[in-house]
């Protein structure tokens, strides 16, 4: 199943999919569910601090049994409890039980205080301290990513951030930005067309190219992020499907195929800002309607 390593900018490769425990939660389902994710073939381990499940994340990769070098490992400061990335990182590697993570993330820009450089700096320490092998950024935009790079001494590795057809037109700035500088894109929420939004226009093509390949739809969105040059970060609590989406790792999609795609998702992606618009005008007409109401003694 050849979800080919990518190679960063840091020299080191990422695996082409990862299991994320965003949604996991914690406790002991959350460990049966990492180590079900490793036991299936999964090497790729996407954890932050604010998911609190850093400690479950690592008890399974201890009994998983696995060496620490054959297990990528990630985890974001995500600003919790107010610590700073130095004491973040320390935690981080503690409730791992490892002695360096293989990617280190800002969780958000928003995160970096009191501003972008000077959370780099403190990133880049980590990295020269042999803490990280790789660090990066999650949710950084293109204007991001400038501010940066412009006092940045290591560039970052990756930007993980949303991507699915439906919001590819939106993002393809922070895309192009990011390969014109050497940074990797994670994608995570690849799933949600299907998941959250299904009727939309992406089904009809989805459905066709799936039938074609012998595949199901949420394999063709994964060769979707593939084919763009992205790295997948997914989950799920059933076996059956981890194993379909590394098996999606040999699905190729034609040049015709992906074009479909695109545009059926700029098609939705413009259908859903018009109805947000249309939804709003219509909530502030009521807004305005009720408080009119209000005011003749109607209501």
């Amino acid at each position: 199943m050849p979800w080919d390593p990518i190679r960063l900018n840091s020299g080191y490769y990422i695996p082409g999919i990862a299991f994320g425990t965003w949604t996991l939660g914690n406790g002991q389902a959350t460990i049966d569910q990492v180590d079900q994710a490793l036991e299936t073939g999964f090497n790729h381990i996407d954890t932050a601090q604010s998911y609190r499940n850093e400690f479950e994340t690592g008890t399974a990769l201890h009994e998983s049994g696995l060496s620490r070098s054959d297990v990528f490992v990630a985890t974001k400061f995500s600003g919790t409890n107010g610590l700073d990335i130095a004491t973040s990182i320390q935690n981080s590697l503690s409730n791992l039980g490892v002695d360096y993570v293989d990617l280190y993330l800002i969780h958000h820009p928003r995160l970096a205080i009191p501003d972008i450089p000077t959370a780099w700096a403190q990133m880049e320490k980590v990295h020269e301290a042999g803490l990280a092998k790789s660090i990066g950024v999650s949710n950084f935009d293109a204007k991001d990513l400038a501010v940066l790079l412009a006092s940045a001494k290591v560039k970052p590795a990756v930007n993980q951030i949303l991507l699915h057809p439906y919001v590819y037109h939106r993002q393809r700035p922070i895309l192009e930005y990011a390969a014109a500088n050497g940074i990797v894109i994670e994608a995570y929420s690849t799933l949600i067309p299907i998941t959250k939004m299904p009727g939309g226009p992406l089904d009809k093509p989805l459905n066709e190219i799936a039938t074609k390949l012998g595949a199901t739809t949420d394999q063709v969105l994964f060769a979707w992020v593939k084919a763009k040059g992205a790295v997948v970060v997914t989950t799920s609590s059933k076996k059956s499907r981890l194993e379909g989406y590394l098996a999606a790792g040999d699905i190729v999609l034609s040049a015709e195929d992906v074009a479909a795609i695109d545009a059926a998702g700029e098609l939705g992606e413009n259908r859903m800002f018009t109805e947000q618009k249309w939804i709003g005008a219509a909530l502030l007409g009521v807004g305005v309607l009720a408080g009119l109401c209000r005011y003749l003694d109607v209501l």
